[in-house]
C-alpha cells in the first residue's frame, strides 16, 4: 500500500479508501467488522462514511469498531442530506451542520472527524454561513479538514475563494463520482483539483457494479434493485461500454472490478479511490487492483473503450492534465 499526500494538509492517506455505505445494509455488522479488519491489515488508513448512510446505522457500526483504532484511521464523514423529518434537518445551514456533526460524533464515538465533506451544493444557504459553520467546528477541534462532495468545479472554486477571502477554514479535498462510464470529472473537476492541489477521492469506480462483470453474469446489484442507480446508469451506451470493458479485462486476465479501480486510481489528479464491498470476497477483489500495472499505454487502451467527454472549451485542450507515461510511449 502506498501512502500519498492528502492535498495541502501535510498528512498522508492510503491510495485506497474504505467506503462504508454497505455497512448495516448489504453487509451486516459482523461482515462490516471483518471488512474493516481486513482493510486495516492491508494498510488502508482512510475510511469514508456519511450521516446519511443507512439512517446513521453505518456510522454506529464504524464507531463501535473504531474503539482502539481511532489514532490509526483518517476518518471522513459528510453532512447535508436529510437526517430526519424536520424542515431544518437538511441542507448546509449553520444549524444543520453543527447539529449534524454533533450527532455524527456521538454515533462514531469519537471527539473529532479528520475530514468533513459538504455532501452536496446548497443553493439556498449563503456560502459564508456554511463555511463559518465549518470554521467553528475546526476551531473547536471537532473537524480537522474540510472538503466538498458532488460539487461542480465552479462550485468548488466558489467555496475555496470564499473561504480564502473570509479567512475561513480552507477547502482541501473534493469527492466526485468518477469511473469509465461517468467521465465528466475529467472535463473540469480533475484539472481544477490538480491545479489547486486539492485531494481527490473519487467514489463509485466500478459504476455501481456496471464495470465489475456482475450484470453480464446476470447477478443482482444496485442497478437492478435501486431506482436511483437504475436511472443514473440508464443510458444504453453505458452498458455497451461495460460489455467492451468486461471482455477486455477478461481477455488480458484481470478481474473487471479490480481493473476499473486501477484505471481510476491511475489518474494523476486522483489521491485515494473509495472502494466498498458487501463481503470479504468483494473487498479482496477490490484490493487486488493494487497489483495491476497501469502505465500510460494501458490506461489509453482502457479509456478508448468509452467515449471521451467533450472539452471544457471547443477551442483547444487547455487545462488537460498531461499523462507523462502516455507521452513517453
Amino acid at each position: 500500500m502506498d501512502y500519498v499526500p492528502f492535498g495541502p494538509t501535510g498528512i498522508r492517506v492510503s491510495e485506497l479508501c474504505l467506503g462504508t455505505m454497505t455497512f448495516g445494509n448489504e453487509a451486516d455488522e459482523a461482515t462490516s467488522v471483518a471488512i474493516m479488519d481486513r482493510a486495516l491489515d492491508a494498510g488502508i488508513n482512510f475510511f469514508d462514511t456519511a450521516d446519511l448512510y443507512n439512517a446513521g446505522l453505518t456510522e454506529e457500526i464504524v464507531g463501535r469498531w473504531l474503539q482502539g483504532h481511532r489514532d490509526e484511521i483518517v476518518l471522513a464523514s459528510k453532512v447535508h442530506f436529510p437526517t430526519g423529518d424536520g424542515v431544518n434537518a437538511r441542507g448546509s445551514s449553520r444549524l444543520h451542520i453543527i447539529k449534524g456533526v454533533e450527532a455524527c460524533l456521538k454515533r462514531l464515538q469519537t471527539d473529532w472527524v479528520d475530514v468533513l465533506y459538504l455532501h452536496h451544493w446548497d443553493a439556498d444557504t449563503p456560502l459564508d454561513e456554511t463555511l463559518s459553520a465549518l470554521t467553528h467546528l475546526v476551531d473547536h477541534g471537532k473537524v480537522l479538514y474540510c472538503g466538498v462532495s458532488n460539487f461542480a468545479a465552479w462550485q468548488t472554486t466558489e467555496a475555496m475563494c470564499a473561504a480564502d477571502a473570509g479567512g475561513l477554514a480552507p477547502i482541501v479535498a473534493t469527492q466526485p463520482m468518477y469511473n469509465l462510464v461517468k467521465r465528466q470529472a475529467e472535463v473540469e473537476i480533475l484539472p481544477m483539483a490538480y491545479e489547486h492541489d486539492l485531494a481527490v477521492c473519487p467514489y463509485s469506480p466500478m459504476g455501481a457494479g456496471l464495470l465489475s462483470g456482475k450484470y453480464q453474469r446476470k447477478e443482482e446489484g444496485r442497478i437492478t434493485t435501486n431506482k436511483m442507480y437504475k436511472e443514473r446508469y440508464a443510458d444504453p451506451e453505458y452498458r455497451a461500454v461495460s460489455d467492451r470493458f468486461v471482455a477486455y479485462a477478461e481477455d488480458i486476465g484481470h478481474s473487471p472490478a479490480a481493473l476499473s479501480i486501477a484505471w481510476v486510481q491511475n489518474h494523476p489528479a486522483v489521491t485515494s479511490t473509495i472502494i466498498g464491498a458487501r463481503n470479504i470476497d468483494q473487498f479482496d477483489t477490490a484490493l487486488s487492483s493494487l497489483d495491476i500495472p497501469m502505465d500510460g499505454k494501458a490506461r489509453a487502451a482502457i479509456s478508448a473503450l468509452s467515449t471521451e467527454p467533450p472539452l471544457a472549451t471547443d477551442r483547444e485542450k487547455s487545462g488537460v492534465i498531461p499523462f507523462q507515461d502516455a507521452e513517453e510511449e
